[in-house]
């Protein structure tokens, strides 16, 4: 009975970060001026997509995307304080921050994904 309730507990939530990621997902603005986040966001869009492909095969468990998505929403996060503080602009050593979290969310998204 505890397992069956778990179950359903982890389908409403896959269900509803899912629901709530495809109506509320925002494209990145894309400006040509701006190499450093342009790279960045098109980094975080491309691992959102592993995630839902992964959800969608059953790669993906719902705590595992709920920690990948939560992960990636402290990556955006930490983007637009960066680039708050430089005018819109993020610096080298901001964007190799990003990027070296983005490496460790990759890999765990691909471990998650391919086991290994």
């Amino acid at each position: 009975m505890n397992t069956m309730r778990y179950k359903l507990i982890a389908f409403g939530l896959v269900a509803a970060l899912a629901s709530t990621a495809a109506s509320a997902q925002v494209y990145p603005v894309y400006d040509p001026g701006h190499g450093r986040i342009n790279q960045v966001n098109q980094r975080l869009a491309n691992q959102q997509n592993r995630i839902y492909a992964g959800i969608a095969d059953g790669q993906i468990n719902p705590m595992q995307a709920f920690r990948d998505e939560r992960q990636d929403a402290n990556i955006a996060s930490r983007e637009m304080r960066d680039e708050a503080m430089h005018g819109g602009h993020l610096t080298a050593q901001e964007q190799q921050h990003l990027n070296r979290s983005l490496n460790n969310d990759s890999n765990r998204i691909h471990y998650q994904r391919n086991g290994y």
